[in-house]
């Protein structure tokens, strides 16, 4: 409904950002300046790895949770959720860490080059759950739809097993012998 709102009404899109709460916009800066960080190349450790990806499963867990309250597709949609994490973690377990990855046996750090991905990801996100609210605020009775909460559980776990790939790749990287 409201890609055809938009399409058909653009000066809708006033509306919607105008009556978006303030500190969803606080939000998407705090994901900008994120994302625009991971340009530079930098050093960390497993630990500063694995917090954003925690961060926002717990972020997209929570927010399903939220979005599905009193609903009868709750459980099942955490239950899609979870597997679809697991499955994404399965199927990209043995993904090689981005080319130019290294890790400081020493200092236990990982060095890694800038990139833009991470930039496009949480905005892709941020895009995603921004018109789904949107879309709930509007049509509120989606909560109950089972294709509707099936698929967006899917979706949301799905993003963040691809967010946990990164954290395994660099665990599994410092977990390997040092060469002689």
């Amino acid at each position: 409904m409201l890609i055809q709102l938009l399409a058909e009404h653009p000066e809708a899109a006033l509306t919607i950002v105008q009556r978006t709460p303030l500190w969803v916009w606080g939000l998407l800066a705090g994901l900008v300046a994120l994302g625009l960080s991971q340009w530079r190349d930098r050093q960390i450790g497993l630990r500063r790895a694995v917090i954003p990806a925690l961060g926002l499963a717990v972020f997209s867990l929570v927010g399903l949770a939220g979005e599905l309250r009193q609903t009868a597709w709750m459980v099942p949609a955490l239950t899609l959720w979870l597997a679809a994490v697991g499955s994404v973690l399965l199927i990209g377990a043995r993904r090689p860490p981005r080319s130019g990855t290294r890790y400081d046996p020493a200092t236990q750090r990982f060095f890694l080059p800038g990139s833009g991905a991470t930039l496009m990801t949480v905005l892709a996100i941020f895009s995603l759950k921004y018109g789904v609210g949107v879309e709930l605020a509007m049509q509120p009775e989606l909560r109950h739809s089972a294709t509707f909460t099936l698929t967006l559980a899917a979706v949301y776990g799905s993003i963040s097993g691809l967010f946990a790939l990164r954290p395994l790749a660099l665990w599994r990287m410092a977990r390997q012998p040092v060469a002689a």
